[in-house]
């Protein structure tokens, strides 16, 4: 497993864990960030990210996307 941060743009990667404190991953779940989900990686700017998941975009910063393993 790598974090999500390792993950190019353009690429479709599918979550296996997210790591963090209870709030944390309940804050990930709730923006449609849970395990076997598929993300697409939009664009990475200094290692911050916009996502697309579940017919949404979303950026997350460094430390965040770092929380979540695929």
């Amino acid at each position: 497993m790598m974090p999500l941060t390792m993950a190019q743009p353009g690429e479709t990667v599918v979550i296996r864990k997210i790591t963090g404190k209870d709030e944390v991953r309940q804050h990930l779940a709730e923006l449609g960030f849970v395990v076997e989900e598929p993300v697409t990686v939009v664009s990475a700017i200094a290692g911050n990210l916009i996502l697309k998941v579940k017919d949404s975009r979303i950026a997350l910063d460094k430390e965040m996307a770092c929380r979540i393993m695929i």
